[in-house]
Formats: structure tokens, sequence, C-alpha cells
């Protein structure tokens, strides 16, 4: 690195070289849904994410805990707290929390409370079951933020990082979008 070299490449370097593990959290949502034929509806399913970065050949420590099972129009206030005291109690800086996309907003900015943290939120439009997802792109670059962002919460979905207070789900383009 010469003198020339710009303050994020520097600091990005820096963080990717340190020794860190990116603790995740699923929560359930689209990403870890099943479809059921003879129910004609989908279901949250066990986590998806260890099997996307196991064939991912991810060679990040990393742990993931699975906290919640639910769509994310089914979480509470309760549930959100959980995930928030989750994150602060932890000694653990960096963060990805596997979301539904509907209410993900309301999460992360709820997470804005944790101070001292990268706190990233992902999901998918389509299940990571689905042979067509985003999902593992979506994982894929959630961790990448997650181990080079400085503290914070963000939203990364859609090849974008997104501030939780200045995006939106449009489910007509079924994508995120600047609000």
């Amino acid at each position: 690195m010469t003198s020339r070299t710009p303050m994020a490449i520097l600091w990005v370097t820096q963080a990717l070289e340190s020794a860190m593990i990116v603790k995740i959290l699923t929560t359930g949502g689209t990403i870890d849904k099943v479809y059921f034929d003879r129910q004609s509806e989908f279901e949250v399913g066990e986590p998806e994410i260890g099997q996307i970065l196991q064939e991912a050949n991810v060679a990040i420590d990393y742990e993931i805990v699975p906290l919640l099972k639910k769509d994310s129009l089914e979480l509470t206030d309760d549930d959100r707290r959980l995930i928030v005291e989750t994150i602060a109690s932890d000694p653990c800086e960096r963060f990805v929390v596997t979301h539904g996309t509907d209410t993900m907003r309301t999460t992360a900015q709820a997470l804005q409370a944790v101070a001292g943290k990268v706190i990233v939120l992902t999901g998918a439009m389509q299940p990571a079951r689905f042979r067509s997802t985003d999902a593992i792109f979506n994982v894929g670059s959630a961790i990448l933020a997650a181990q080079t962002l400085p503290p914070g919460v963000y939203i990364v979905i859609n090849g974008r990082v997104f501030d939780p207070n200045q995006c939106r789900k449009n489910r007509e383009r079924n994508c995120f979008e600047d609000a």
C-alpha cells in the first residue's frame, strides 16, 4: 500500500486481514421457505444459509444461530426485542441476520439501538431451495458487507447496500430501492 491508496481501500484491507468471525442469526422469511404441493402454500423451513455457505466454499469463520422461524409479517415487537438483545449482549462485532423482506426495514430500524457493531440484514424474494433464486447472491453480498462495512445497521439485497431509513421494498419490481 502506498500513501496514495484511498482510505476506504486501506480500511477494507485491514478489516479483511484481521481475524474475525461473522455471526449469522436466522429468523425465517422467504429465504427459508419450503413449498408443499399438497398445501399449495409456503411454510418457513429449516435455515438454508449453512448449505449456501458450504456450497459456496466460504472460507471465513462464521457461526449460525437459528433464532426464529417465522415469516416476517408474523414477527412481533417481542421477536424484535429478542433479535436486538441477542446481538447487543453478544461479544461478536459482526452479524448477518437473515430475515423476511416485508418487515426487514422495521427490524433494521430497531437494531439501530445497538452501537459499535456491524449488522447486515438480508433475505430473498425467492426461496433458497428454488433453482432460480436471489438468496445465494444476497447471502454472499451480506457476508462480504459484514466483513468490510464500518459499524452500523445495513440492508444488503439486490446487489446494493441500503440505509434502513432510506429504502423501501418495491413489490411490483420485486426488489428494494431508495425511498
